[in-house]
């Protein structure tokens, strides 16, 4: 075995975003990638990084675990850590970038993982939509990942957002959900085509829209969600001769009969719902209500919601596959229409 390696490598930032351990694990990752540290070469010992590195055992031991679950670094007792590869750390390597934490996202997720299988490795950063911080995140980003997967939803900011995407190299690159414009070169995307979604739901779900009059697009201010949405939806209205009205928020609102309420986010599903139990009007026949996103206990809520939903299971395992093959192209994920009471 060779003699302990220096830590000189080794550098903990207090400002990342990364936890420290992840820093720790990879840092010697791209030593062993680059060449800087070889197989059989001897760790630090924890007492030896804690102190040295000024952080505790815990991360350090943390580090160690994780290193060793991607079989980077073997331990032999009474003598310490080693390293074990030299060139290829086994197994994929990807870092997941979402936007936020939700059961739709979740379902995207558990697809993803268990499509690309149990010896990948997958590092999950929740940035809220927040540019500067998903910014923050990429800068201290590992050269050892294979794959970059990015849902990329941001407040106002997707020129700039584009900009800071552009810099990847587009052969890790993976969007997943939107395909921002003015991405440069040949990358993969898994997507939603946001304007021809809810103009085909609500197309099929004509028949059942006939009896109302209005159809009221709840949007937030400041949303990070597609202006394409608002394109889809008042082409539609548009064509169909329905009344239509964006509105901000349905806090203080009062429900209208005659008119059909679009919510995108759960927030405003459950101001809705508080309104129309506070309310004479019959659901589904007075007022009717589409909610975005189909999750399981819509389903039973007020006798059905009628929701308007991608397929995020298959958006999981659509971009999992891509990863497998190597291919470098761009894939529509289906759009559906589940008809409930609610309308």
């Amino acid at each position: 075995m060779s003699a302990t390696i220096s830590y000189d490598f080794i550098h903990i930032k207090e400002s990342s975003v990364k936890p420290k351990y992840l820093q720790l694990a990879h840092a010697i990752i791209d030593a062993v990638t680059n060449g800087e540290i070889k197989i059989n070469d001897a760790l630090p010992s924890i007492n030896e990084l804690s102190y040295n590195l000024d952080i505790s055992r815990d991360t350090v031991e943390k580090g160690y675990k994780y290193l060793k679950k991607l079989e980077c670094i073997k331990s032999v007792p009474g003598k310490g850590y080693y390293i074990c590869v030299n060139e290829e750390i086994n197994g994929l390597k990807i870092a997941l970038f979402l936007n936020k934490l939700s059961s739709h996202k979740k379902a995207i997720y558990d697809a993803f993982a268990n499509t690309l299988g149990s010896d990948t490795i997958i590092d999950l950063y929740v940035y809220n939509n927040d540019l500067k911080y998903f910014k923050k995140s990429l800068d201290g980003l590992s050269k050892s990942y294979q794959y970059i997967v990015i849902s990329p939803h941001f407040i106002r900011e997707n020129e700039e957002a584009s900009k800071i995407i552009n810099e990847l190299p587009k052969e890790k690159l993976v969007l997943l959900g939107s395909l921002l414009k003015d991405i440069q070169g040949e990358f993969a995307a898994v997507y939603e085509n946001f304007e021809k979604d809810i103009f085909d739901a609500l197309e099929q779900a004509l028949p059942a829209l006939k009896k109302y009059k209005t159809i009221k697009l709840v949007f937030p201010d400041n949303s990070y969600y597609p202006k394409s949405i608002i394109k889809g939806y008042y082409k539609f209205c548009q064509k169909y001769n329905f009344k239509h009205v964006l509105v901000p928020s349905l806090a203080n609102l009062t429900l209208k009969k005659g008119d059909v309420y679009i919510t995108l986010s759960d927030d405003e599903l459950a101001i809705f719902l508080k309104l129309i139990c506070a309310s004479t009007h019959s659901l589904g026949q007075d007022v009717g209500l589409i909610s975005y996103n189909e999750t399981p206990f819509k389903k039973y809520i007020l006798n059905g919601i009628t929701t308007i939903s991608t397929d995020f299971k298959g958006m999981g395992i659509t971009a999992a596959n891509l990863i497998l093959s190597k291919k470098r192209v761009h894939k529509e994920v289906p759009f559906y229409l589940q008809l409930r009471a609610s309308l």
